[in-house]
């Protein structure tokens, strides 16, 4: 059990620690009010920084960018997914897409233009913020943002079943158009999984750039002999 120096210590790492800053994008009011105030109430290592309902009304808030957009896929604006997502990352942030539309075609949209993930709004909020933490290397154990240390090089990164198989079958010989094939997506949707791969291998301090590193880290992990 942790002395009383040694809990107010931890109390104020807390305290002090970076704020992951989040945008929430929907023209639904009452959802948009929903899905700020559950952040706010239930995962206090981010912070609400943008709640817009229109897209020009992000793009021109005084607190965007952020680290962050929670993007909803279906806006009655005449500005495309692939027009939102690129401008965001362009800006600096990571984007999630929302949907209520599971359509391959949907899903392949979103992430040939760069989100980080397509999530389906029949998802709980518990379940969106985990990706979420994953998405921006919140430490779920303590609810802070960290650095990685030299300790991380042995970290297994954690993979989506897309970009598992993805991987798997890269580093068994197919080409990128190959994956995609097999995989039933389009080669900018394949393209992404193995660029997400390498992302996390990255961010885990094992670079992954070429395919022999790809194939060495599978090895590695136990994924592919």
């Amino acid at each position: 059990m942790p002395t009383a120096t040694e809990a107010e210590l931890d109390g104020s790492a807390r305290a002090h620690a970076p704020r992951v800053r989040v945008a929430i994008l929907d023209d639904h009011e009452v959802l948009l009010d929903s899905l700020g105030s559950w952040i706010q109430a239930h995962a206090p290592e981010f912070e609400v920084a943008v709640l817009a309902t229109s897209w020009l009304s992000l793009v021109h808030d005084p607190g965007f960018p952020t680290d962050l957009v929670l993007l909803d896929f279906q806006l009655r604006e005449p500005v495309s997914i692939e027009a939102r997502v690129r401008t965001c990352r362009a800006a600096g942030a990571k984007v999630i897409v929302l949907s209520g539309v599971e359509t391959p075609e949907a899903r392949d949209r979103a992430l040939a233009a760069g989100a980080e993930e397509f999530v389906s709004k029949a998802l709980s909020m518990r379940e969106v913020m985990g990706i979420a933490r994953e998405v921006t290397g919140v430490d779920r154990a303590d609810g802070m943002v960290h650095q990685r240390s030299p300790h991380a090089i042995l970290t297994r990164p954690k993979l989506s079943p897309a970009e598992r198989e993805a991987l798997l079958l890269y580093v068994s010989g197919l080409s990128t158009g190959e994956v995609g094939a097999r995989m039933g997506v389009q080669f900018e949707t394949a393209k992404t999984y193995l660029r997400r791969v390498r992302e996390k291998y990255a961010r885990a301090g094992r670079p992954a750039s070429k395919k022999a590193e790809l194939a060495r880290r599978a090895v590695e992990d136990g994924l592919h002999s």
